[in-house]
Order: C-alpha cells, then structure tokens, then sequence
C-alpha cells in the first residue's frame, strides 16, 4: 500500500488516535501544561471568532494549554477541548479539536508525539429526498399495496 494511502487507512488512523489519547492522557496525569499543533480547518469554535480573527490562524496552528486552557480542557477519545481567548480583546471561545487533527503534541519545547495519519471527517447520512421517492415508488410497485392506498384516500 502506497504511503499517500497508508495514511488514510482507519486501522492506522486508530492507531495514531489512540496514540495521541494516551499520550495526552499521560499529560494530564503527569500534571504537565503541553502544546498542540493541529490543521485549523478542523476546529470548531464556540461561538465562532469572528473572521478577521480566524484568517490570521495558519494551517497548522499552535496551541499552548496552560493556566485556565489547561484547567477547562477535556479529553474524549474523539476530540480534546479546552476554553481560550483570542485577539487583543480575548475574545472567549470553546475550542474542539478531533484527536486525528492533532498534529504534534509538545512538552515544553520537546516533541513528545507526532501523528502522521490524516483526518476524514465522518461521513454524515443525510435522507435524500430521491430516495424516498424511490421508497415511495417500490411501495406502490406492489399491486395490494396500490390498493390499500388507494381505499384509505377514498374515505
């Protein structure tokens, strides 16, 4: 498998997660404030800073958890979270980043993880209105089906 693959193989994709997981985990039993790099364009904002503020941020951006970040932050083995403020006016925001987003994790100025995997988004299902109409179509298809609709529209 070529590595332009490898990368995006969900076996290695939880392998790199669930590296990032315990070594962040190890963090906070340790006591440690640490640092992050991760790819901005998976990280939520709530509420959402504003525009002018957000398009300073490069690619990989860098984010120190220490003090009140490190205080209010939380670990899922999904995502790490962690309240923060922004700009000259400390703009508050809470901040969500899925664990595969997490490029780099740094213990003072040491790298101590690095995740090479990349991030998918999760697919989301949504209901597409063709495919009810599909639904609606191998319903009626049945004789005894067309039938009983029709009766129950007659009353």
């Amino acid at each position: 498998m070529p590595i332009e693959k490898f990368v995006y193989d969900s076996d290695f994709q939880n392998l790199m997660k669930g590296h990032i997981f315990e070594t962040i985990e190890l963090i906070y039993k340790k006591e440690h404030y640490f640092g992050i790099t991760c790819q901005i364009e998976h990280v939520s904002f709530v509420p959402p800073l504003p525009t002018e503020l957000i398009s300073t941020f490069p690619e990989i951006t860098l984010f120190m958890l220490a003090e009140y970040s490190y205080e209010s932050s939380k670990l899922t083995t999904e995502t790490l979270s962690f309240e923060a403020g922004f700009g000259e006016s400390n703009f508050g925001s809470i901040v969500t980043i899925p664990l595969l987003a997490i490029k780099q994790v740094f213990l003072e100025e040491y790298l101590v993880a690095l995740n090479v995997a990349e991030y998918t988004q999760p697919i989301k299902e949504e209901v597409v209105e063709e495919d009810t109409i599909n639904s609606m179509e191998m319903l009626l298809k049945n004789p005894h089906n067309a039938k009983l609709l029709k009766s129950k529209k007659k009353k």
